[in-house]
Order: structure tokens, then sequence, then C-alpha cells
């Protein structure tokens, strides 16, 4: 593509771009040296699953490789230990090396649904940061101020609220800046509540003598709750390892507004002739779009077809998994037990939330017990046969 057309590709969805005669300069650069722009995107894996809200920075890195430019995914293993304090009201949890490694195991086999893995880079920066000395770590400092760092909002509000801030958390968009040097990015992608830390590697490169990366911000993408950022905390995402018919389902459920951002940047679809669609037929068309890009066509059109027969005809599914019952047993036990909650935690979330029932009646106790068979009825999607064992 010439320079125009790539633009075009680049600029879909796009925030904002630090700065457009800057990107465009360099892509002029690239096509006269006929070599490939550098473009970075860091992810930490505080947690196994990788969402739609993730895919996001993927599918703009995966229009980065198609026009032939070499894309760098960045497991922050090493930072991860810190945590990223973006938009976080009080101190992060550090989690162990021990989690890290086992939730950055998963990453590379599920990135490799939207990039080519035969051309991106995947790299860790422990691979950088566990051989610098103290002295090494004392002198990045030097490249942000203290002031610097009160212009984040975040750090701003909470030290008005009387809430502490780590000297360990200003770390955080420094090490994420050196990363930048590392790699000599020539774009670095990020959310929208990045930018200050985007901002910081653009201004050490130029202190390294580099030539300033090029910041390209996309939008957050809100949950199925319509409000709030995608998060597995706050049990509002879609995970890209979600089985058809919850994915599906979670699909179905955001409201039309939504909708079309989902469009805008999880497809390539043309908003144009979308809108010519009846709202379900365009949100049924997106579910199968989203859950072939992870599944394939075949798995979406089946759960399409089971989610009519479910919610259109109010049937049973015709394939539930079973459990089976001894005696009497905690709702909340069965479903961790069952595998269709991943956690006790989030079976009582549940439960608080009005999202359980069995034989259709709402369980509002998160003690409640259950001794017969039935059906147990998680959410708008999830079904579990109970099978009482009699002896």
């Amino acid at each position: 593509m010439d320079i125009k057309q790539q633009l075009e590709v680049i600029k879909r969805g796009a925030v904002e771009i630090i700065s457009e005669a800057e990107l465009v300069r360099k892509l002029e650069i690239c096509q006269k040296e006929n070599r490939p722009l550098r473009v970075k995107a860091g992810f930490d894996p505080t947690a196994p699953d990788i969402h739609l809200g993730h895919t996001v920075l993927l599918r703009k890195m995966r229009q980065f490789q198609d026009l032939g430019h070499e894309v760098y995914f960045l497991i922050g293993d090493f930072t991860a230990q810190i945590g990223d304090p973006t938009g976080k009201s009080a101190l992060r949890k550090t989690l162990t090396k021990e989690e890290i490694f086992e939730n950055a195991k998963t990453y590379k086999k599920q990135v490799g649904k939207v990039l080519d893995l035969d051309k991106v880079k995947v790299v860790f920066n422990s691979e950088w940061f566990t051989k610098m000395s103290v002295a090494d770590y004392l002198g990045l400092t030097m490249h942000v101020t203290v002031s610097q760092m009160f212009q984040r909002e975040d750090f701003k509000k909470r030290l008005d609220n009387q809430q502490e801030v780590s000297l360990l958390e200003f770390m955080y968009p420094v090490l994420q800046g050196y990363d930048s040097v590392y790699l000599k990015s020539d774009i670095e992608l990020g959310g929208t509540d990045q930018i200050f830390n985007l901002l910081v590697g653009r201004d050490m490169q130029k202190d390294f003598g580099q030539d300033a990366q090029v910041v390209l911000t996309m939008p957050l993408l809100e949950g199925t709750d319509g409000v709030n950022k995608m998060s597995k905390s706050l049990g509002n995402y879609i995970a890209i390892n979600d089985t058809p018919g919850d994915m599906f389902g979670k699909i179905m459920s955001i409201s039309d507004e939504l909708m079309f951002k989902y469009y805008t940047l999880l497809t390539s679809e043309s908003l144009e002739e979308i809108k010519k669609l009846h709202p379900k037929d365009a949100k049924v068309n997106l579910a199968k779009i989203i859950i072939s890009q992870y599944h394939g066509a075949k798995e979406a059109e089946t759960a399409a077809e089971e989610f009519t027969r479910i919610f259109s005809s109010k049937e049973l599914p015709q394939d539930m998994p079973e459990y089976m019952l001894d005696g009497e047993k905690s709702v909340v036990d069965i479903c961790a037990e069952s595998g269709l909650v991943k956690s006790k935690n989030e079976t009582r979330r549940l439960i608080q939330q009005g999202g359980l029932e069995f034989e259709g009646q709402k369980i509002t106790d998160i003690a409640a017990k259950i001794n017969s068979s039935g059906v147990l009825k998680i959410g708008s999607r999830r079904f579990l046969k109970v099978c009482r064992r009699f002896t």
C-alpha cells in the first residue's frame, strides 16, 4: 500500500496519534530504505485469560503486520511484579514470579488467534531488566521528574484523598519507557489510559539519542455492563477462550450503542452496511463474526442455533454438563467443583447479584445447599444438570 492507504488502515478506530506528521515521516523513511517500522505493545501477564478488550490492541498490531511492519509483542513479566498503577485507586497487590509465569504460559497460544505468530516477535522484559544493576536502575530515574509523576491524574487523585502512592509505583512508567529504548521502537500502541506511560517512553528515547516513537492510542473497550472498562476483576469480560455458547450469549447481552463500538474495534466490517440491519440481526452477525475469529465458523453457527433454541423457545440446552450429587452440598461448592464457575468467590458474587437459579427459583443465600436433582442456571447462558445419586 502507498502511505495514504496505510494511514487509513492505521487510523481506523484510533483515538490519538502523537504525531501524525511524524508517523508519515517514519513511513516515508521506511519506504525509501525498504525496511519495516518496529511496532511495540506491552501486556503484563496479571491474569491467564486474554479478553476482547486486549484484542483491540492485538487487532491493530495485526493490521501493522499485514502492512508489512515488524511487530513486538512484549510480555511484561518483570514489570508485572510491580503492577501498572494506571487507573488504580489504591496500592496494587504484587504478583509472585510463579503466578506471572503461569499466566504468561497461555499468552502466546492465545495471541496466535489474532497475530501471525510466524511474523511476530515475542519478547519478555525480564530479558534485559534482570541483567541491570542497582546503579542502572537509579540512572533511569534521572529521565523522569517527580513533578511529571504528579501530573498523572490517578496519582494526584490518590494524594488528594490522602491515599498512599509508593515509590515502586513511580518506577512502572520508568521501566515501561526503557522497554521502548531497549527495543528502539518506532511506534508504541496502548489504551487511552496509558498515554502517560507511552509519552515517558517517547521522552526517554530522545534522552538516549533515539528517534522518538510515535504514540498511538486506542479506545478502552467497555465490558458487558456497558459502563466499565472490560476487566476480569469486574466480571464484565468476554475471554477469547470462552466457549462459543458463552461468548454468543455475552455478546447478545450488550447494548445496541456498544455493539457499534465492538464492530469498529473488533471487526473489519463496514459500519454503513451494518447500520442497514435490524439491531438484533446486527448483534447476531457480530457474535458470529467474533466467535468465528476464535473458534471457527461452524462453532459460531452452532452457538447461534443453540442461543435461538434456548431463548426464543425457552428450552434447555441439549448438551448440559452433569454433576453427581451425594447427599447435600453447598451451591458454591457445586459450581466450583463442576468447573461451571471459575472460583468460589465468583459464585458468591453471582449469587449476590441474583445470577443463580435452581429449578427456576432464584438463589439469594450464599450458604444455600442443594440435596435434590435439578437444573442449576448460572446467568442466562450456563446450565448444570445436578443428578442426585441414591444408594
